[in-house]
């Protein structure tokens, strides 16, 4: 199955999105409860530092399944991010993803 990945970038301090970022890491939980294959987390500066965006990483069949599923994500739907959604193709080597209990 393709895999697509959704880069953000915050249009706000991250302190004033606590309440979309918690929807956020609920609606990641339930979707990977339901089967989905999906990876999220924030980025970070050079010093370790949250730098104003996230990654999530998933799978779907298509681009257009991929683009209706990440457009359901509270960070999208209540406009506190800029974001663009990729598909990925990986060429060498192997992603393994964590344990579902360990992610978020």
């Amino acid at each position: 199955m393709p895999w697509y990945i959704k880069t953000e970038q915050f249009r706000g301090p991250a302190q004033d999105m606590r309440e979309h970022l918690a929807a956020h890491r609920r609606w990641v939980r339930q979707q990977r409860q339901q089967g989905q294959v999906m990876v999220s987390g924030y980025l970070v500066d050079g010093h370790g530092q949250p730098g104003g965006g996230g990654l999530l990483i998933l799978q779907a069949d298509t681009y257009g399944a991929a683009l209706a599923l990440v457009q359901q994500d509270p960070m999208i739907l209540s406009g506190c991010v800029d974001w663009r959604l990729q598909g990925w193709t990986p060429v060498v080597g192997d992603l393994s993803l964590l344990p579902q209990q360990s992610l978020l």
